[in-house]
């Protein structure tokens, strides 16, 4: 296994000039013998029946695989590959398996290049091995790996409606294994099939994809619910694309792509599933962390920016129906919800319902769980940087801003959330350049004197205080005239604390004190620059 991973990293590099130069000793410096001997002997080792090893001898035969294909100089490999599928153990035919979707994935120009002449072979063996007919599900979940590796290079073997039928039938098939990791790789390879070939599904969507991926969403595996929900959000993002693209090809007389209208057929069975979803919550999941409830929210988003005004009737009957809910992840869900559809209807149905939301919404700042406040707070965000129109700056911007600032304040979780909607709220009521003064002006000195109190004090969470200097930056670049002498007075503040922490070099002790430094640095830098380009444009 040692020496299958050593051989295969002797023919990697990360540099593209050092790939070359790995390729070509391989070409043109090794004899003819030695590279048949070794090409025979990597074969061979696909026969291992240690799995570890296998897996290292498929890296190895790929590796070579991108050099030699393109070529023409391995014409038997492709064949040995596909038999090896059909009559070789399973270990054999999990590492062939293996080796054809490593070849399909590797990203050298020349080699993808060269796949689509392979086609038929390769769909030969991925096929035969992700059959619900295969009894070994190892065997046929590499199947399906390669089979969604190798979906770019098939599109011929696509266009023929039989070879289509046969691929998507054991595709749907694998959607119902028993083994989640078989029905993960089904739904991935469905995700990419949409992508690729949208423009043939219309007939698999109205007999088979649109139950079976229903049903996919649902599913107890988190892995498998998130790549079913994926594939539509993949239908959100082709028909966004296509009626793009259309909008541009009537300008141009051209031809328009076909457009199926999946997602708004779809709305009434697939968003109530997603609304579900995203009751889902984990409390203590990480900031980065990709879960179901984030796959719905991000699905739900696409949702309205496809079907515009039809999202509104579903997802506002959720919101009034649990807005209030004494359970925190429903209260959560709503907000979320009603966030997620910021984008995509009219102007005029938005505004109207953020017009009657946005107290309440500001209320639920104070909402006793931290998830549900930072889920609000991402809502604000959404609705000042998409709807600035249905925000009284009279009736609603003071309660607002103070709302945001109390929740930089009371949890580090919710610090990118609020710094996200106060920076939308500087922008959009930023008001002309060089005015007197703009609807922010009455709030500009305590906000900023809110910020600088924060950011001084040392407990204050050093993710916290990045943020509130990315906030004082949009506060200070969105500044009138009026709010000038403040801005002054702020650059000596500034000054001084940049120049308070020249000394504090020589007290680092870590590379973690250093790097917070750092960013306090590049933090304060930041905000004089702004400053100066500031008091520079208002003295134009």
């Amino acid at each position: 296994m040692a020496a299958g991973l050593a051989l295969k990293n002797s023919f990697s590099a990360r540099e593209f000039a050092r790939l070359r130069e790995v390729q070509g000793r391989w070409l043109h410096q090794t004899e003819p013998e030695i590279k048949s001997l070794v090409k025979s002997l990597a074969i061979k080792a696909l026969s291992s029946n240690d799995a570890r090893a296998g897996a290292q001898a498929a890296q190895f035969v790929a590796s070579i695989a991108a050099i030699e294909l393109p070529r023409d100089l391995w014409p038997e490999l492709m064949p040995t590959l596909v038999q090896n599928v059909g009559e070789g153990q399973d270990h054999q035919k999990q590492a062939s398996l293996s080796t054809i979707g490593f070849i399909c994935e590797m990203q050298d120009p020349d080699l993808q290049n060269s796949l689509s002449q392979h086609s038929n072979a390769i769909l030969t063996a991925v096929v035969q091995g992700a059959r619900k007919e295969e009894q070994n599900n190892d065997v046929r979940n590499a199947a399906m790996a390669a089979l969604g590796d190798s979906l770019d290079f098939v599109r011929t073997n696509f266009e023929n409606e039989g070879e289509r039928n046969f691929i998507m039938q054991v595709v749907c098939e694998a959607t119902q294994a028993s083994d989640s990791r078989i029905q993960q790789g089904a739904f991935g390879c469905l995700n990419r099939i949409m992508a690729l070939y949208y423009d043939k599904m219309f007939f698999y969507m109205e007999k088979a994809l649109f139950g079976l991926t229903v049903q996919g969403m649902k599913n107890e595996d988190e892995d498998v619910a998130k790549l079913a929900v994926e594939f539509w959000s993949t239908v959100c993002e082709e028909e966004i694309a296509i009626e793009d693209d259309n909008a541009q090809a009537q300008q141009d007389g051209t031809t328009q792509r076909e457009y199926f209208n999946f997602a708004r057929i779809a709305t009434q069975e697939v968003v109530p599933v997603l609304l579900e979803l995203l009751t889902k919550q984990d409390e203590d999941a990480a900031d980065e962390e990709y879960n179901t409830h984030r796959a719905a929210y991000q699905c739900l988003q696409l949702w309205a920016q496809v079907v515009g005004n039809s999202i509104v009737e579903p997802v506002l009957q959720f919101v009034q129906t649990n807005i209030r809910n004494e359970n925190w992840h429903f209260r959560d869900a709503a907000v979320s919800a009603f966030g997620a559809i910021m984008e995509g209807p009219e102007d005029k149905v938005l505004d109207n319902l953020v017009k009657q939301a946005l107290s309440l919404l500001i209320g639920m700042m104070d909402d006793p769980v931290v998830s549900v406040k930072d889920s609000v707070a991402f809502a604000l965000g959404r609705i000042s940087e998409s709807v600035p129109s249905a925000i009284d700056p009279s009736t609603h911007l003071q309660p607002l801003i103070s709302s945001l600032f109390t929740g930089f304040s009371s949890n580090p979780k919710m610090a990118s959330s609020c710094c996200w909607a106060l920076m939308n709220l500087a922008e959009r009521f930023a008001g002309d350049s060089g005015c007197q003064q703009n609807a922010l002006t009455s709030h500009f000195d305590a906000s900023v004197s809110h910020l600088v109190n924060i950011t001084s004090n040392n407990g204050t969470d050093h993710s916290v205080r990045t943020a509130c200097y990315e906030v004082l930056n949009s506060f200070v670049t969105n500044a009138a005239l009026q709010s000038l002498s403040t801005v002054y007075s702020l650059s000596e503040v500034i000054l001084e604390r940049l120049e308070a922490t020249i000394p504090m070099r020589q007290q680092v002790v870590g590379v973690e004190d250093k790097l917070i430094l750092d960013e306090m640095q590049t933090s304060l830098c930041s905000v004089v620059l702004v400053m100066s380009a500031s008091i520079s444009t208002q003295h134009l």
